[in-house]
């Protein structure tokens, strides 16, 4: 006798609550990351990114060890964001990984990358590595430092040596030039503001300009 396929339903129901239970259980809560750079004796010997997961400000700190401590609020893109956590990802969240080559080599600085969800904390310290992600995540992120530091630089010249502002854009251009630069845009509404600032000279005006629009129009 056949039964009735009704009887069956709880089960399918039961099936599937433990599923989406099991989902929202494994799913990521939002952690942050941080990646941090001590290397002394070089320019800047010390550099901590943090960038939050949900999107909150990630905030960066740049400066010699000597410095008081102090770091400053900046804004990352979304799709620069999604990468970063993708090789964080395939890294496996830092959990139980060793990095660096062991190999006799120059010290390189010490950089740590380090995950926090909650009570979870990971990291993991190298001095050099040749893991395909971790090279592209510490690229990301000394390109983001040096951003940083060139978009303060063009700061400071802007207020305070108009007439430096030239070399400071040709210190950017050099750089975005190498391709090492993670997202240029966060320096446009600096580059606009220059380029249409009477007060600079018409050659750094003119740098700006081409900066902003190769920035705004990357060639394919």
């Amino acid at each position: 006798m056949t039964r009735p396929r009704y009887q069956f339903l709880p089960l399918v129901f039961l099936l599937s609550f433990l599923a989406s239970g099991i989902a929202t259980f494994a799913a990521p809560t939002g952690g942050v990351f941080t990646y941090r750079r001590i290397f002394k004796s070089s320019v800047p010997e010390f550099i901590e990114i943090k960038i939050p997961q949900n999107g909150d400000q990630s905030t960066v700190e740049i400066r010699q060890l000597a410095d008081e401590p102090g770091a400053s609020p900046f804004e990352i893109g979304a799709p620069l964001r999604s990468k970063i956590f993708e090789l964080i990802s395939q890294l496996g969240y830092f959990k139980g990984l060793d990095l660096d080559v062991h190999r006799k080599i120059a010290n390189l600085g010490e950089k740590t990358f380090e995950w926090k969800n909650g009570a979870e904390t990971n990291n993991v310290t190298f001095n050099y590595t040749l893991n395909s992600a971790a090279i592209q995540l510490l690229q990301i992120c000394e390109g983001l430092a040096r951003e940083q530091e060139l978009i303060e630089l063009l700061q400071r010249r802007a207020k305070y040596d108009r007439l430096g502002v030239n070399d400071a854009l040709m210190q950017f251009e050099s750089d975005l030039n190498k391709g090492i630069l993670p997202e240029p845009a966060r320096a446009l509404p600096l580059l606009d503001q220059i380029a249409g600032d009477t007060r600079f000279v018409e050659i750094a005006r003119q740098r700006a300009r081409s900066l902003a629009e190769r920035i705004r129009h990357p060639s394919t």
